[in-house]
């Protein structure tokens, strides 16, 4: 039984999950688990894609790397996509969302361009990541949350943190 939830935060490219889970690493003291930075540091990967400028994920070693610490609870898994976890892992799935024009905007201050920024653009206006959020985990374990300013971003971060501690009471073990 774990002590501490696991959250897969995903979105699209450039709607802000890396500061929301950075913000909620520090005010609980889960732990940031950066899949982008997993597969680069523990090379979990089939090598460059140099039209995509990403790393080629070997998902098998990915999953094989995490696991430990995934069971262990405590979690937040920051990745643009989640529909390769396993169920049993995760607590919550937060799919945040962006404004199309304000994602835009985000994608080409990166230097995202071409097929690279259409395919992201496309994917959030499509929904594609939330449709795969429900379609891969129960209902009730999946939220959307829009991130459009830092407003959006702090309400949320505190949403999830009362989500949490919600969770520690629910399954501490102890007797209501």
């Amino acid at each position: 039984m774990r002590s501490a939830p696991n959250i897969i935060v995903t979105g699209t490219p450039g709607v802000g999950k890396t500061t929301h889970c950075e913000l909620l690493a520090q005010n609980t003291g889960l732990r940031h688990l950066s899949i982008n930075a997993v597969v680069k540091e523990r090379e979990c990967h089939d090598g460059w894609d140099d039209e995509f400028r990403s790393w080629v994920v070997d998902e098998d070693k990915l999953l094989d790397s995490i696991e430990e610490e995934v069971q262990q609870g405590g979690c937040i898994i920051d990745w643009h996509a989640c529909d390769l976890f396993p169920k049993s892992w995760i607590d919550l799935v937060v799919v945040v969302r962006c404004d199309s024009t304000v994602l835009y905007d985000r994608l080409a201050a990166r230097g995202y361009s071409g097929k690279k920024l259409d395919e992201n653009m496309d994917s959030e206006i499509m929904e594609v990541l939330l449709e795969e959020a429900r379609e891969s985990y129960d209902e009730e374990i999946v939220v959307e949350l829009r991130s459009d300013n830092s407003d959006d971003v702090e309400g949320n971060v505190e949403r999830i943190e009362a989500w949490i501690k919600q969770w520690k009471r629910d399954n501490s073990g102890a007797d209501p």
